[in-house]
């Protein structure tokens, strides 16, 4: 198994309520790109693979970080619809999509639960079918022999997180929160188990000029 550093990306349209208008990097979510492709190419450390998801946010955040790598594109590292599964979760069961930052901390576990115990009609594709394409896309690319950089998105990170700790919906759901955009996780061969040894790192955001530049909506 090979080194394999999860990417968000940067930040996109926050003021969005679908999925089409949300997929679009912000001038910031450029900015924060760039920064990383620059940190990441100082550190001097082989990256010989690039991964992204297909849908535009991931592939203008591997542009703006200018690896200099030829990447795949894989559309098992897209998102879950999370705005359509919440448009969903508000017609059918009365739960508001958030209007303030905090709601979210509630909210984001009520999705995963509701769409868990298919409790949302209608649902994109299904939750084991989401667990399942995650799994296996990154199972394959852990299979290379060499270090491999995946951008993708933040609920994708959050549930692979949650998969390799086996943690429960509601710990997976404030991981999730968590993570901000441009921010690295790692997984790591350890006794044969894909393992994570790193998560939601900034290091190209932790300098004094930058410290509102590190977001996550």
């Amino acid at each position: 198994m090979s080194l394999i550093t999860l990417i968000r990306h940067g930040q996109a349209n926050s003021g969005a309520t679908d999925e089409q208008s949300y997929d679009r990097l912000s001038d910031l979510g450029h900015r924060q790109a760039a920064w990383l492709g620059e940190h990441l190419r100082g550190t001097g450390l082989v990256q010989a693979r690039l991964y992204t998801g297909t849908l535009r946010r991931h592939i203008e955040t591997a542009d703006g970080m200018a690896m200099g790598l030829e990447p795949i594109r894989d559309p098992r590292l897209n998102e879950l619809e999370y705005f359509t599964l919440s448009q969903l979760l508000a017609d059918q069961h009365g739960i508001p999509f958030p209007t303030e930052q905090s709601e979210f901390i509630t909210h984001l576990p009520a999705v995963f639960t509701h769409w868990r115990d298919g409790k949302i009609e209608g649902a994109p594709e299904s939750y084991d079918a989401f667990q399942s394409r995650i799994r296996d896309a990154i199972n394959e690319i852990a299979a290379g022999a060499t270090p491999a950089l995946v951008v993708t998105s933040g609920g994708l990170i959050g549930n692979v997180m949650g998969q390799r700790m086996s943690l429960d919906i509601a710990a997976t759901a404030r991981l999730t929160i968590a993570i901000f955009h441009t921010s690295l996780h790692q997984l790591f061969d350890i006794g044969g188990t894909l393992s994570p040894t790193l998560f939601n790192a900034t290091p190209h955001l932790d300098r004094a000029d930058r410290q509102t530049a590190r977001t996550n909506i």
